[in-house]
């Protein structure tokens, strides 16, 4: 059984307020802590677009593909798999797109998934897929779960990829924690006049517990105003669920 909801949650929405009142853009910022169950979603509402943090989609989704043929991803299939999720490389993630049948072939995979939140970008614009943090939270505990459609070996195949992310991607929630495992995205869109919309979503461990985290945001005025704001809603969010833990 999960935790009643604490005082944490109302001074956790206060400091989020007060650091992104005066901050251009819109975030999201979704948390969740494994071994207490603790959770917190600030503005639930937001959806936005996910950029590259859908590869790890992608990746889970062309799994459960091979899960369901009843056989091994194949080389090439692996080969895509890393370098849209470690280097973020778009023409591999085009590739992995087709090869899980586009739009209907993520949306068929999330409801396995049990996402909620996540709707598909329209042909091939996979950046486009409109997604919650809480969704991507859903999502990352799919990796970690017992529970999970994708079987022991590729959940950790997913967060291996994850955790060998090139060094110049490995911002965002990283900053929360040690060992991440993650996917970053990163997108000026032409709809919000240029500006950035910046994504975050991984596993971070702090102090022997385990954490999972997704900041979805736009409208920055800068790629780096967008990675300061994700890397400081991820830090108050697991500070604020480690001193619950505690008290």
């Amino acid at each position: 059984m999960k935790p009643p909801a604490r005082s944490y949650r109302k001074g956790l929405t206060r400091s989020l307020d007060r650091y992104l009142d005066d901050l251009p853009g819109d975030l999201s910022v979704s948390v969740r802590e494994l071994s207490s169950g603790r959770s917190y979603t600030y503005r639930p509402d937001l959806r936005t677009a996910t950029a590259s943090i859908v590869k790890v989609n992608m990746v889970m989704a062309l799994l459960l593909r091979a899960q369901r043929q009843r056989r091994e991803p194949s080389r090439w299939e692996r080969q895509a798999a890393a370098q849209a999720i470690k280097v973020s490389d778009n023409a591999a993630a085009s590739r992995l797109w087709a090869a899980i049948g586009g739009a209907p072939g993520l949306a068929a995979a999330n409801k396995k998934l049990g996402l909620r939140d996540t709707r598909p970008g329209p042909g091939g614009a996979w950046g486009s897929t409109t997604t919650s943090a809480a969704d991507q939270v859903r999502l990352l505990n799919a990796l970690v779960s017992a529970n999970s459609p994708l079987s022991r070996e590729h959940r950790r195949y997913v967060l291996g990829l994850m955790g060998d992310v090139t060094p110049e991607q490995a911002w965002g929630v990283s900053a929360a924690g040690s060992d991440p495992a993650l996917k970053n995205g990163w997108l000026p869109r032409e709809r919000d006049g240029g500006r950035w919309t910046v994504n975050s979503v991984g596993r971070v461990r702090e102090r022997e517990r385990t954490y999972l985290i997704a900041v979805v945001s736009r409208r920055h005025l800068s790629l780096g105003a967008g990675i300061k704001a994700a890397e400081h809603v991820s830090e108050l969010v697991v500070k604020a669920l480690a001193e619950a833990a505690r008290s």
